[in-house]
């Protein structure tokens, strides 16, 4: 499909970002069942319903528009998806390293996301949608403090990373 306008634009964006939310989605729920850290399942679980309802708002923005939701296929969510289960399987000899895998995949997750709300907050407020702006900046207050969790957390999913790895010579 040719893009020719902002607003064509504007609802391919959202589409992608609709898509990769679900394929997110999909990939917490499979890291939440291979995670041994307490801290990553709660972190990741409470994202879990942070993503649902991201995906409630970007339906609530569908509707806003007269549209109904559209899922464009987003290569790069599923590239991220993609390298996370894989790294999720290499590292399933040792479960800490494997936590430090997810740790990785969720910051790069996150910062995908955090780059496509920007994004898609700059086009609302260009075409003056004021009650999308509120709710893409929820999703995006939401991620963000996503990112800054996992980043908090990985120094101490590294450390037990390195007991685990001392322990194992």
């Amino acid at each position: 499909m040719a893009i020719r306008t902002l607003e064509e634009k504007f609802i391919h964006d959202l589409a992608d970002i609709y898509d990769a939310e679900h394929r997110f989605l999909e990939a917490q729920q499979e890291m939440v069942q291979n995670t041994t850290s307490p801290q990553l399942k709660a972190m990741i679980q409470d994202h879990i319903a942070q993503t649902q309802q991201q995906i409630g708002n970007l339906e609530l923005i569908y509707s806003q528009l007269g549209s109904n939701p559209q899922r464009v296929k987003c290569d790069a969510a599923t590239g991220l998806v993609i390298e996370g289960q894989k790294g999720i399987e290499e590292s399933k000899g040792n479960p800490a390293v494997c936590d430090c895998m997810i740790a990785g995949s969720a910051a790069k997750v996150e910062h995908y996301e955090v780059a496509s709300y920007r994004s898609l907050i700059m086009a609302a407020e260009g075409m003056g949608q004021s009650q999308i702006t509120t709710l893409l900046r929820q999703n995006l207050r939401q991620e963000e403090q996503t990112a800054q969790m996992v980043e908090q957390s990985t120094p101490l999913l590294l450390q037990q990373a390195m007991r685990f790895q001392e322990r194992g010579r």
